[in-house]
């Protein structure tokens, strides 16, 4: 058992051993056991003991001792309070917790130690300080909750407000909730059956059994909105998720330590109003992070030119969770047209980058963290308002009005930050300095007083000229010695007896008289009821906002949406993008559509290609060589489909796009040995999700099928699964293969079709076409492809021999096995290809003697 063990286990008589310091941080310790308690003392937040030694491998900061207590040495490192929030952000990007020890006791009154208490806990999933946040990322917290039959899931959003539910059965689902939201912290019961899936996440925090209590649940999230019960947001019967609810919200209470005025409501996400995507589609499809881990060359990467963080939030919710209501996307779709239409969108964007994150300071307002330059920043967007409500005036756009009505412009709430707050403000309230002079009269007496009443100080130092004959004495003032009369050595012996000396310097006497002494406590007293004056009329001024929060929110989720149509406005008219047509069909019918991250990269142009899917054309065999662009041509469209189902204009000429459901993908090789999956296994599993659950409104992506294992064993797998999705379910499919047995398909199932990816070889060299083309290709050109990859020629020279040995027949099948499919005759040498492209004449003597070391190599 260690100190810190020993210490909180013990019995009153054990903690006594202690000093009275260590006796207090012991009791606060206790209370927070497993969160690093960063304790004030002075101008440092100090930790001991084991939060100590964590702290300084996690912050890399020193590790000392401080004297004893219970005759042993205290481990204890610490930061400067004035660089508490650098260090505190390292910590929540490692997904730990602290709490924040503040001292709340007056020193001139306290009998032993300072009274201390626990002002905040930072987590990652509920941080709202500026300086810890991604500012174009959602920061949520989540629950976690499992009854035995289905999971219930809750994620908050305290930047934002926002408070979302569902519940669901499947295992497959709940990674596809944490791929899609991306938690900060996830809360989880003491008994949660399902660990794989969460494990090596961080920010995990396992929480008792009893705060997923229905009962406490339904109390808690009733107290927090005001009403008798939950029928008005369509979750009472959502029991399973509700219990998720419960708990975060009590978490969140428990952290946050204040009322959390700006979390009004909770809503349950309903399944069959999204593009249902599961979590390998939305890693495959490289939405917000590509394969890497970053977040370059992805869709938001393209996409996101928003002027305000919260509009960026916006567009990658969008992007993580389209949405089928027609009624919604054409409305998108016609407000980002009138915004081309008018040339709107590029004063929007200006517009918008001086109103900021309106919405994250909204959420500290809440909190009452807002600190002096947050309002700042919302009288900035108040300024701004009345000139966007102009520039939206003029348009008839029915949508576009009800999103200009929604972003009110607050004339009222505009004046009162105006008159109240400085224009330049210090960073935090406790400076002072915050309030605006003329705002409040006995503030601005206090600080002329404070301030040193400069017209008192020149009449005493008149007076005392006068009185002592001294017309080079002074009266003045620093912040270590007070008020004093300054006389020059010379005059010394001119100074009344009266005088008191304070200070000795080279040339000079420093001098003090009642008079001014009395002056100068008048003024220091002047200057702590300033203080506390401005802090009070700082907290009124909170308190004068926070009714208008439910507007000020409306207000910037107006704002934020109107950023992103204006984004996509943007996007549409400079990348050449096409307003897609949403039908009732089931049909898909691209013409000349482009991969919109691919085409942005690539220096030479973007060959488009056309995709038609409909009832009678289901699936389409995609066959040929490596880097011909199959994967490309099955991932636009997906990310076109997606597009459309957002309300954004696409990468085409012409999009037609019928009813979507879910979009599946089945594409690369990747393993998960840390839950002991092979790569073949993981490409099983996920076939096995897309055939269990995809239906004849679900688009397919399946990539190479069958070639984690043996020829046969790969084709016979990749067979039945084309043969399953084209017959039995009826899906939009897109199946890519190698295995060329498989473009017999169409000639024996109804609705598929058969398309290929061509190239041209010329010498040892290949040429990819990049153009989709009717028929199966005839060739794969993998050895072409291993060349360019830099394989050894003698390696391709003996693929070359046994290419053309299993051709030819020589090589004996296993017993039983079907016989190869007769293939092209066997290529030449390398060195008959290298001399017959050779025109002696034209040599000169150091290039044959090249050539001669060149055809020596390659035999």
């Amino acid at each position: 058992m260690n100190e810190l063990d020993f210490a909180l286990g013990a019995p009153s008589a054990a903690l006594s051993q202690h000093t009275p310091m260590m006796q207090q941080y012991l009791t606060l310790k206790a209370e927070n056991p497993e969160i690093l308690l960063f304790y004030r003392m002075g101008d440092f937040y100090e930790l001991f003991y084991d939060d100590a030694r964590k702290a300084s491998q996690l912050l890399d900061i020193s590790l000392t001792k401080r004297g004893q207590s219970a005759g042993t040495p205290i481990p204890m490192a610490g930061v400067p309070y004035h660089a508490i929030e650098g260090y505190l952000a390292k910590l929540v990007q490692l997904g730990e917790s602290a709490a924040i020890c503040e001292q709340v006791g007056d020193p001139a009154t306290s009998k032993g130690p300072v009274e201390r208490k626990v002002i905040r806990i930072v987590t990652p999933g509920t941080v709202s300080d500026e300086a810890l946040l991604t500012e174009r990322q959602d920061n949520l917290i989540a629950a976690v909750y499992h009854d035995g039959r289905q999971f219930g899931y809750g994620t908050l959003d305290i930047g934002s407000g926002r408070f979302f539910i569902n519940q669901f059965a499947k295992e497959e689902t709940l990674l596809a909730e944490l791929q899609r939201t991306n938690p900060a912290e996830l809360l989880y019961p003491e008994s949660f059956d399902f660990m794989r899936h969460i494990e090596g996440r961080r920010g995990l925090r396992r929480r008792p059994e009893w705060e997923y209590e229905i009962g406490t649940a339904r109390k808690l999230l009733c107290q927090q909105f005001g009403t008798q019960d939950l029928v008005g947001f369509g979750v009472d019967q959502s029991e399973t998720a509700l219990c998720a609810a419960g708990c975060l919200l009590q978490y969140v209470k428990d952290t946050q330590r204040t009322a959390l005025p700006h979390i009004r409501g909770v809503r349950l996400e309903q399944p069959d109003h999204a593009v249902i995507m599961d979590a390998a589609t939305r890693r495959n499809l490289e939405l917000t992070q590509n394969l890497a881990g970053g977040n370059d060359n992805t869709l938001a990467d393209v996409l996101d030119r928003t002027a305000t963080p919260m509009g960026s939030r916006l567009l990658k919710r969008w992007l993580h969770q389209p949405i089928r209501d027609r009624v919604i996307l054409k409305g998108r779709q016609s407000t980002i047209h009138e915004l081309i239409e008018q040339n709107l969108y590029d004063a929007l964007g200006d517009l918008l980058r001086q109103v900021g994150d309106v919405e994250r300071v909204l959420a500290r307002l809440a909190l009452r963290s807002a600190r002096p330059r947050d309002l700042t920043r919302l009288r900035q967007a108040f300024t701004q308002l009345p000139e966007l409500q102009q520039l939206l005036a003029d348009s008839e756009h029915e949508a576009l009005q009800q999103l200009r009505e929604r972003a009110s412009t607050f004339p009222e709430l505009r004046d009162l930050l105006e008159r109240a707050v400085m224009e330049n403000p210090p960073v935090i309230i406790r400076d002072g300095g915050v309030i605006r002079d003329g705002f409040n009269n006995e503030l601005d007496e206090l600080r002329d007083l404070a301030g040193g009443a400069t017209a008192s100080l020149a009449r005493i130092e008149e007076r005392e000229r006068l009185l002592t004959g001294i017309n080079t004495l002074k009266v003045g003032y620093n912040k270590v010695h007070g008020f004093y009369i300054e006389v020059s050595r010379a005059n010394s012996h001119l100074v009344p007896a009266h005088y008191i000396r304070r200070q000795t310097l080279k040339n000079n006497e420093r001098y003090i008289i009642d008079e001014l002494k009395h002056y100068e406590d008048k003024v220091l007293t002047a200057q702590a009821q300033a203080l506390a004056l401005e802090k009070r009329l700082y907290e009124e001024l909170l308190d004068q906002l926070l009714p208008h929060l439910a507007e000020l929110q409306e207000s910037a989720a107006a704002l934020a949406e109107l950023d992103v149509l204006g984004t996509l406005a943007e996007r549409a008219e400079t990348l050449n993008y096409c307003c897609p047509e949403l039908i009732h069909e089931d049909r898909i019918e691209i013409e000349g559509g482009r991969h919109p991250v691919v085409e942005q990269v690539l220096s030479d142009p973007f060959i488009a290609n056309p995709i038609t899917l409909h009832r009678a054309r289901r699936m389409l065999i995609i066959t040929g060589p490596n880097m011909g662009g199959k994967s490309t041509y099955m991932r636009q469209t997906a990310l076109i489909v997606l597009l459309a189902h957002i309300g954004a204009f696409v990468p085409a000429e012409r999009a037609v796009i019928g009813p979507i459901d879910r979009i599946f993908t089945r594409i690369g090789a990747s393993d998960d040995l840390a839950s002991g999956r092979s790569t073949f296994m993981v490409e099983m599993t996920e076939t096995a999700n897309i055939l269990n659950n995809a239906t004849a409104q679900s688009l397919v992506l399946m990539d190479e099928i069958g070639r984690g294992t043996s020829t046969y064993d790969g084709l016979s797998l990749a067979w039945a699964c084309a043969e399953q999705l084209a017959s039995k379910i009826g899906a939009y499919t897109l199946f890519a293969t190698h295995y060329f047995e498989m473009t017999r398909l169409p000639e024996l199932l109804e609705g598929l079709a058969n398309v290929h990816l061509d190239a041209v070889e010329h010498g040892d060299t290949i040429a990819f076409m990049h153009a989709v083309q009717e028929g199966a290709a005839s060739r794969s050109y993998g050895l072409q492809v291993a060349a360019l990859a830099g394989v050894p020629k003698s390696v391709i020279h003996q693929a070359r021999h046994k290419l053309a040995e299993l051709e030819s027949g020589a090589h004996t099948p296993p017993t039983g096995s079907p016989a190869p499919r007769p293939l092209p005759e066997p290529l030449p040498h390398p060195v008959v290809e290298e001399l017959e492209g050779i025109r002696p004449d034209e040599l000169t003597p150091r290039q044959a003697l090249d050539l001669v070391y060149r055809l020596k190599q390659l035999v």
